[in-house]
C-alpha cells in the first residue's frame, strides 16, 4: 500500500491498522507505551501520540490512562483501510487524468509544430515549382459538367490554367476553351497556392 503522500503520523496509524487486520495485533491486546511505538516505527513520541489519537478517534484502539492502549476493533481497522484505499484510488485516477491531459497537450503541440513545417515546406515547394500541375479528380456530380471551359469561365473564376484533362482514359494535353468536363474526369492545372481550394469550391461549393 502506498502511503508516501500522507503525513508520517497517518502512515503509522495505517501501518498499525494493517497489523490489526493481519492479526499481528489482536483485539484486546495492549500496546503499552507511546515510546514503544516511537521506537518500533523510528519516529518521535509526539508522532506516535498523533497516530494513536487517529486510531482512538476512529474507535480502533481504546486509550488506557497511564498504560498505553488496547486494540478495540478489527472491523473498524478494516473500514479505515478501505476508506484510505478509496481515497488513494481517487487520487491515482486524478493523477492519471492530469498525466493524460498533459500528454495530449504535448502531442497537440507536436502535431501543430509538424503541421506548421508541412505548410512551410508545401509553400516553399510551390514557390520553387510553380508549374507543377495540381491534380483534381471530379468524383462527384456538379452543375458545371457539360459546360466548356470557356462557358464556365474557369480561369476567370478560379485563376486555374488547365494544362491537361484525363477523360475516359485519354489524356488531353493543353485543352482549348471548348473542352468540356464530366464526372470522373481528372483536371490538371497550375495556379497560385490557394487555387486548388478555389477550384474545389467552384465545382462543389464551400
Amino acid at each position: 500500500m502506498r502511503i508516501a503522500r500522507q503525513p508520517r503520523y497517518q502512515q503509522i496509524a495505517l501501518q498499525i491498522a494493517e497489523r490489526i487486520v493481519r492479526n499481528e495485533l489482536k483485539v484486546g491486546q495492549k500496546i503499552y507505551a507511546r515510546s514503544t511505538l516511537a521506537t518500533t516505527f523510528a519516529v518521535s513520541p509526539e508522532t506516535a501520540r498523533k497516530a494513536i489519537n487517529v486510531l482512538s478517534d476512529l474507535g480502533i484502539v481504546d486509550p488506557v490512562h497511564g498504560s498505553g492502549v488496547n486494540i478495540a476493533s478489527k472491523q473498524k481497522a478494516q473500514e479505515y483501510l478501505a476508506q484510505y484505499q478509496e481515497v488513494e484510488t481517487m487520487q491515482d485516477l486524478r493523477t492519471q487524468i492530469m498525466q493524460s491531459v498533459e500528454s495530449q497537450r504535448r502531442e497537440l503541440a507536436n502535431f501543430s509544430s509538424i503541421l506548421d513545417k508541412l505548410v512551410d515546406q508545401t509553400e516553399h515547394f510551390q514557390k520553387i515549382n510553380p508549374l507543377t500541375p495540381i491534380e483534381f479528380e471530379l468524383e462527384k456530380d456538379s452543375e458545371k459538367f457539360g459546360l466548356s471551359l470557356g462557358e464556365m469561365n474557369l480561369w476567370q473564376n478560379t485563376g486555374a490554367t488547365v494544362v491537361a484533362i484525363l477523360q475516359n482514359a485519354e489524356l488531353i494535353v493543353s485543352p482549348g476553351p471548348y473542352a468540356t468536363l464530366n464526372q470522373g474526369d481528372t483536371l490538371y492545372f497550375v495556379g497560385a497556392s490557394d487555387t486548388g481550394q478555389i477550384v474545389q469550391n467552384f465545382f462543389y461549393g464551400n
